[in-house]
């Protein structure tokens, strides 16, 4: 008994050490930034959304705002500070890339980037996870917490 408990327990931190390590070689995507006017494409995985995809598992509307690219911009970047775990790594006066570190071990990170197009008054995104297949829908609810704070 004293040995199956002290092997699953070796296990266990095996496991969060694997975990760890992954999350050390988890690089950001080169595809990321905004090219022709278009965020890059989601893959055929369920865990990214964007606003300017045809594929209707993958699509959420973009935000929408009033005003200008200004102060909509200053007004996502306070949204975007006001929430946990974000590191703003890019930001232009059209285009900011963040990455957001998800809760619990080993804290992923994704990477959410938002363009802000010169015409439309639409702001697009794309939320995307950097390693596994399916987020559980982490970056749809994310967006969607977004537009609520965004829109409030």
């Amino acid at each position: 008994m004293k040995n199956a408990i002290m092997i699953l327990g070796l296990l266990f931190v095996a496991f969060v050490a694997l975990l760890f390590f992954l999350r050390l070689l988890a690089k950001p995507p080169e595809n990321l930034g905004v090219s022709q006017g278009r965020l890059a494409p989601c893959p055929n995985m369920p865990n990214c959304v964007s606003s300017q995809v045809e594929d209707e598992s993958h699509f959420l509307e973009p935000l929408h705002y009033g005003g200008s690219r200004q102060e909509a911009m200053a007004k996502l970047t306070g949204v975007i500070n006001d929430m946990p775990r974000t590191r703003i790594v890019v930001q232009t006066d059209s285009y900011i890339h963040v990455e957001f570190a998800t809760s619990g071990i080993p804290r992923w990170t994704d990477d959410v980037e938002f363009y802000i197009p010169p015409e439309g008054q639409v702001i697009h995104f794309r939320s995307a996870s950097r390693i596994g297949y399916s987020d559980w829908g982490k970056n749809k609810r994310r967006m969607l917490e977004i537009r609520q704070r965004f829109d409030s």
